[in-house]
C-alpha cells in the first residue's frame, strides 16, 4: 500500500511508545501517533494532553488539545498547570515536541528566526515545550528535515536538549537521565550518542539516500557503521490511521 511521509512519521513515532507508560501529547501528529499506539500495541498507554485531559480513550483525532475528545472516557479532566506539575514530579515518560530549528545536541528553537531584538520571523514561542523538554524522561521530536532547520547554532534557545553536551543538563539543575530520545523527520530517524550527546543517524526511510540526509543537515551527523531502513507502515497501521483515527485526513492528509 502507498503512504505519505506524514503517515510514515506517525507510524514510526507510534512504535516508540511502550505499553503502561505515559506520554505528553500536543496538537497534530503527536495525537495521531499516541492514539495509534494505544489502538495497536500499547492499550494501557496513558495519554496526557496539555489542556488537562489525562488517560482518555480518544475516538478520532481532536483538532486541538482543548477539544472535548481529549477528555473522552478520561481518568481525569484537569488543568494545564496540573499536567505540567505531574511532569515536574517525574510521572511522564515520553513527551512530543516540534521545532523550527534543532542543533546537534537536540536543543530547540520555536521563538524567533534572526536576532531576538529584530527577528526576521517571530514564532509562537515555547507554550509548554520548555516544560516538556526539561521534565519528561524521553522527548521525541517531529519536524521537517531541512538544512535551514538542522543548524549548528540556534537563533534562540527555547527548549533544552543536551545543551552543550554530557552533563550540561544536570549542571543547570535539570533532572538526570532526561533529554532528547529520537528525532523523526520525513527522511530519517535520528538519535543521540551516549558519550557525546550529539545527534546520530539511526535509520533511513525507504527510498531516501544518505546523501539526501547529509544535504539537508547543517551540521556533522554521527554516522554509525550500520544504518538500517525504516520499516514502512503496515496495512493495519494504515487502516487504523485512515479509517478510524483520522478519517477526514486533518493531520495525515491523503496517501500519495
Amino acid at each position: 500500500m502507498s503512504y505519505n511521509p506524514i503517515e510514515l512519521m506517525a507510524c514510526v513515532a507510534s512504535r516508540l511508545l511502550r505499553d503502561a507508560r505515559s506520554v505528553f501529547v500536543g496538537t497534530g501528529l503527536p495525537m495521531v501517533a499516541a492514539v495509534l499506539a494505544q489502538r495497536l500495541h500499547a492499550p494501557d498507554l496513558l495519554i496526557v494532553f496539555e489542556a488537562g485531559g489525562i488517560g482518555p480513550q480518544v475516538p478520532t483525532v481532536p483538532i486541538s488539545v482543548g477539544d472535548s475528545r481529549t477528555f473522552h472516557r478520561a481518568v481525569m479532566a484537569t488543568s494545564m498547570d496540573y499536567v505540567m506539575s505531574i511532569a515536574q514530579l517525574g510521572f511522564v515518560e515520553y513527551g512530543f515536541l516540534g521545532a523550527a530549528q534543532i542543533d546537534p545536541y537536540g536543543n530547540l528553537n520555536t521563538t524567533v528566526i534572526g536576532p531576538h531584538e529584530r527577528p526576521r520571523v517571530r514564532l509562537p514561542g515555547s507554550g509548554g515545550a520548555n516544560d516538556v523538554g526539561s521534565l519528561c524522561w524521553r522527548t521525541i521530536i517531529l519536524m521537517r528535515h531541512e538544512r535551514r532547520r538542522f543548524v549548528e547554532s540556534l537563533d534562540f534557545l527555547t527548549t533544552p536538549g543536551y545543551l552543550t553536551g554530557p552533563g550540561a543538563r544536570e549542571r543547570v539543575g535539570l533532572p538526570a537521565d532526561t533529554g532528547p530520545y529520537r528525532v523523526i523527520t520525513q527522511l530519517a530517524v535520528l538519535g543521540f550518542d551516549e558519550e557525546t550527546k550529539r545527534m546520530k543517524l539511526l535509520s533511513l526511510h525507504p527510498g531516501v539516500s544518505m546523501e539526501e540526509v547529509m544535504e539537508n543537515t547543517g551540521f556533522e551527523l554521527i554516522i554509525p557503521e550500520e544504518v538500517s531502513t525504516t520499516q514502512p507502515p503496515t496495512e493495519e497501521e494504515l487502516r487504523l490511521l485512515r479509517g478510524e483515527i483520522d478519517p477526514a485526513g486533518i493531520v495525515i492528509g491523503r496517501a500519495s
